[in-house]
């Protein structure tokens, strides 16, 4: 963790590459920097601490091992002792297909993913989810609510990228879809401390989601765009749009942020929700509509 511009240049003058810049502060999920480079990593120190891209969140910057493999997402509901994870989500972060561009709150999930199998699952429950559960106990900090888990699964087995104490879209909307369970249920078991007492299940299927955004997010975009077509999805069972950046106006809903709709798609397998998913948003509409095309890519390599 370097305090300062000047303190982070040294201590990266000895490091090897790549190596990860990330603001230590709320990004909205884009204040990551991958440097290939010591130019690459002068130039993001720049862009951190004294250009100041992502305003306070930048005044600290951790400098991280750059790690390779699939990153997953685990969602998890806690009650102070007990975890119960849900079933697990891929999301992509870059802005751009081919995982180019700049990093993003998130433009499209799929779950489950592929490569989270019962092998990692177990590993995972063992030596992360109710170690952490354990460890904040143990502290007098009992945590009852989501703990979403970001998992990267390196040759060396499960690392843990980073913690949320929250619901993570779009991830949540891909798991929950898929959850058997009443929600209300669930979370006053968290709040009563019996979620040992529940069977937390999910539908044996997949779910995908297309992120909608407004062209030129996260950088700069127009806002303001009449959204059409959000009437298609009315008793389109298995098939959701979830509202992110949108304003209800008199003239109607307009786009109001980067990312717009989450458009969710249920299906059989993995390939079938993916093709249900980008069918469903050609329904929906709106003036610089954006979208990844590649979204459950790493599907084609596993199925």
């Amino acid at each position: 963790m370097r305090h300062s511009p000047e303190e982070a240049l040294l201590y990266l003058e000895n490091v090897s590459y790549p190596v990860v810049l990330k603001a230590d502060g709320l990004a909205l999920g884009k204040g990551v920097l991958i440097c290939n480079t010591p130019e690459e990593a002068e130039n993001g120190i720049t862009t951190l601490m004294l250009d100041k891209q992502f305003g306070e969140a930048g005044e600290t910057v951790i400098v991280e091992d750059f790690i390779t493999g699939p990153e997953v997402s685990v969602l998890c509901y806690c009650d102070g002792t007990h975890i119960k994870p849900m079933t697990s989500a891929q999301d992509h972060k870059r802005a751009k297909d081919g995982d180019e561009g700049l990093n993003t709150g998130g433009m499209g999930t799929f779950s489950p993913s592929p490569f989270y199998n019962e092998e990692v699952q177990k590993f995972c429950e063992e030596k992360i989810y109710q170690p952490t559960m354990d460890a904040m106990k143990a502290e007098g900090r009992d945590f009852v609510g989501i703990l979403f888990v970001g998992l990267m699964l390196t040759e060396e087995g499960p690392r843990v990228l980073e913690y949320n104490a929250r619901f993570g879209d779009p991830e949540a909307q891909v798991v929950l879809p898929r959850m058997k369970n009443d929600i209300i249920d669930v979370m006053e078991a968290c709040i009563d401390g019996k979620l040992d007492e529940i069977d937390l299940q999910f539908e044996d299927n997949a779910a995908v989601c297309v992120v909608l955004a407004s062209d030129g997010y996260p950088e700069k975009y127009e806002k303001g765009k009449l959204i059409s077509g959000l009437e298609n999805f009315e008793d389109k069972d298995g098939y959701y749009v979830f509202h992110a950046g949108t304003k209800k106006t008199e003239e109607g809903i307009v786009t109001n942020g980067g990312r717009v709709l989450g458009i969710t798609a249920k299906g059989k397998s993995l390939k079938e929700a993916r093709a249900n998913a980008y069918n469903a948003t050609e329904w929906v509409s709106f003036e610089n509509k954006y979208m990844r095309n590649d979204i459950g890519k790493a599907i084609d390599t596993i199925d």
